[in-house]
């Protein structure tokens, strides 16, 4: 009880968010209508990347001075292999210099876990057989009864928002829903979301540390593979409108990770254009003691080999002489 009561600002807060888009998008769906529930929680994910989108930027920054310190680090290492507890101090005194952080890197994840945690609780708590989560929901997070009912019954693709792969089977009973349809909708999602996940971290670490080692090697690793791993084995027990938020989530960050890195390209890169186009131009020009190919000749006098100045003449033909006044040629 106490943990829960700890964390009701963050379980209003995800409420008042929810229910605003809900709101908004009632105007033109309908109180009840399944899009408009599903619609918020998707703008409710805007709105936190919104939010949280100076924070992405620092972590770009943050791990391009990862990667262009990466020489330095690599010169420590190689200067104190035999003295780990001196090269700690040093690689310390280089980040402090150079204000680099390699946990940077997991900040905007971080930050999410209180939206992340907060709509989970909510989304849980949408269960029309607990009194105690239906007076919880309205006496504590804002909820009105009817905003209660709707949202327990949304739907997205026949399954209910709230419901997930391991719901139990009074909670499916007294929403009329199948389990099969449930856990057929619940696994689509988990299984898009631990790609995308994969996907996105990939993505990331490609074009902005892949050369990492150390420290950032290592959290490297883990967002790569812990976090996808982490979500196969804990998406089973989400609401299917939790895997509606993180899928959501997913394939905005590619698309911000795509425009930002577009226009914060890696260092290096405009250097490795240059390179890449000079070693084009070499390839492309004669080699020494060929003539370079001016393309087709032409016949002298600048006619080409197929037209004359007394008009046009086949393969082979020779062209006609012009006459002379007085009939000679």
């Amino acid at each position: 009880m106490n943990f829960d009561f700890n964390l009701n600002w963050i379980y209003t807060g995800i409420s008042w968010i929810l229910l605003k888009w809900h709101s908004l998008w009632a105007l033109m769906f309908g109180e009840s209508s399944n899009i408009s529930w599903v619609l918020a929680i998707v703008f409710l994910v805007l709105t936190v990347r919104a939010i949280l989108f100076p924070v992405f930027v620092k972590q770009i920054k943050s791990q391009r001075k990862m990667q262009e310190l990466q020489p330095r680090i690599k010169e420590l290492q190689d200067k104190h292999k035999n003295d780990r507890p001196t090269l700690q101090v040093e690689m310390a005194k280089l980040l402090k210099e150079e204000k680099a952080n390699p946990l940077m890197g997991c900040l905007p994840m971080l930050l999410q876990i209180p939206v992340f945690l907060g709509l989970f609780h909510v989304l849980r708590s949408l269960d029309p057989t607990s009194s105690r989560d239906r007076s919880a929901m309205i006496n504590q997070y804002g909820w009105t009864a009817d905003q209660f009912e709707h949202a327990s019954h949304a739907k997205l693709f026949g399954a209910p928002i709230a419901a997930a792969f391991s719901s139990p089977s009074k909670f499916l009973d007294t929403l009329g829903v199948d389990r099969p349809l449930v856990q057929v909708v619940a696994g689509v999602l988990v299984i898009t979301m631990v790609l995308t996940t994969y996907i996105t971290q990939r993505q990331m670490i490609a074009r902005t540390g892949a050369n990492a080692t150390g420290p950032q090697a290592m959290i490297q690793k883990v967002m790569l593979y812990g976090i996808p791993l982490s979500l196969m084995i804990s998406g089973v027990i989400f609401p299917i409108g939790v895997l509606i938020y993180w899928v959501v989530q997913n394939f905005f960050s590619m698309g911000q990770q795509f425009w930002v890195l577009k226009k914060m390209p890696p260092p290096g890169a405009a250097t490795a254009k240059k390179e890449i186009s000079a070693e084009t131009a070499k390839a492309m020009a004669p080699k020494p003691g060929v003539k370079p190919d001016r393309g087709p000749k032409k016949a002298a006098g600048g006619d080409d080999s197929t037209t004359t100045s007394g008009g046009s003449t086949g393969p082979g033909r020779k062209p006609k002489a012009r006459k002379r006044k007085g009939g000679r040629i």
